[in-house]
């Protein structure tokens, strides 16, 4: 069973599904602390991914273990009707999960800045390499120093540099070596395409979908573009919506709760 913190509400009935909350690479359940407070009448579970937070130990070959993972952290808690909303690794990982996964219970869900796969064999082949040599450095050099590099990429061009020194610093808990096992292990190389599964999916199982992104987050708006997503953009914020805008998030994503 993965790490998680429960935050039951009293003012959610018992019909009432939970939300399921997933952090990106290199994160915890933490980082969804400053959007709770906006959902006290939501009964929320945060979960620690593998290689992550107080789930570092535990490791994972692929989405498939990944997926199994999820399921078996779900029953454990006797969750059983559930919303999931996944940032980044974990909204891939939330995609999987509704694609191939035991998702029965899955009631709705909420993708912010996940990537649904590449298109391609060479695109994929090219992202393996690239994650691998990030692997490399996540094992080999002190985290402090990959850290710095790792927000220098594109994704986060428009972090301040007050923000980008304070997403270090919280990174700083993680172990190189786990993480590059998880960098490897769910590269978007080893990730199947699943646009137009996922779509076709959701239509069939009736649940409602939203995908989530920064206002400044010109990549991932496309993206959601190009696989006919339904888009909601968060104000003044990039790809980490959730942490950039936190109040902005989750007016977008109650509004959205509402129509579930």
């Amino acid at each position: 069973m993965l790490a998680v913190t429960r935050y039951p509400s009293a003012a959610a009935d018992n019909h009432q599904p939970w939300l399921v909350f997933l952090h990106g690479l290199l994160g915890d359940r933490q980082d969804w602390g400053s959007v709770l407070p906006y959902l006290n009448r939501w009964s929320c579970l945060t979960i620690d991914l593998p290689g992550h937070g107080k789930s570092q130990d535990i490791s994972v070959n692929g989405f498939e273990q990944l997926s199994q993972q999820l399921t078996e952290t779900l029953l454990a808690c006797n969750i059983n009707r559930y919303i999931l909303i996944g940032y980044s690794l974990g909204g891939r990982g939330a995609m999987y999960h509704t694609c191939f996964g035991e998702s029965d219970g899955l009631v709705g869900l909420v993708v912010e800045g996940g990537n649904p796969g590449l298109s391609s064999e060479s695109e994929r082949q090219a992202r393996l390499q690239h994650d691998g040599r990030w692997a490399e450095q996540f094992r080999q050099q002190p985290l402090s120093e990959v850290l710095v590099q790792w927000y220098q990429q594109p994704v986060f061009a428009n972090l301040s540099d007050q923000s980008r020194q304070q997403l270090i610093l919280r990174r700083s808990h993680n172990r190189g070596d786990n993480v590059a096992q998880m960098l490897e292990s769910t590269s978007l190389g080893r990730q199947p395409q699943v646009g137009e599964l996922l779509n076709t999916r959701l239509i069939q199982r009736n649940i409602p979908f939203c995908y989530l992104c920064g206002e400044q987050d010109a990549k991932f708006q496309q993206i959601a573009l190009e696989n006919h997503f339904p888009l909601r953009i968060v104000a003044a914020a990039g790809h980490n919506a959730h942490s950039a805008n936190p109040e902005g998030f989750a007016a977008q994503l109650l509004t959205f709760l509402k129509e579930c």
